[in-house]
């Protein structure tokens, strides 16, 4: 995700009633998120569907990587030559 820039990436939302459509070229075209403000408070970010996805796609990741570490942790696991001796068992004839 690219850079955050106060200076055009904060926005109130009175701002953003006014000029919807304006603000979400922006977030399409720079593929920057917006942070709305409501009495001079963060309220929400708007950001691209693509940008978003690809978020979603990397909590996935970190979520199964964390999965198979904790598994690793507890002793969980299948030793390499198992697994291909399985798999050799199954496939290969």
């Amino acid at each position: 995700m690219a850079q955050l820039r106060p200076s055009t990436d904060v926005r109130p939302v009175t701002e953003f009633r006014a000029n919807a459509s304006a603000v979400l070229d922006q977030v399409h075209a720079t593929k920057r998120p917006v942070i709305l403000t409501q009495h001079g408070r963060s309220a929400a970010v708007l950001m691209d569907v693509e940008v978003y996805e690809g978020l979603l796609d990397e909590v996935a990741l970190l979520r199964a990587v964390r999965s198979g570490e904790q598994e690793m942790l507890r002793g969980d696991v299948v030793p390499h030559d198992e697994v291909e001796a399985r798999m050799r068992a199954r496939f290969v004839k």
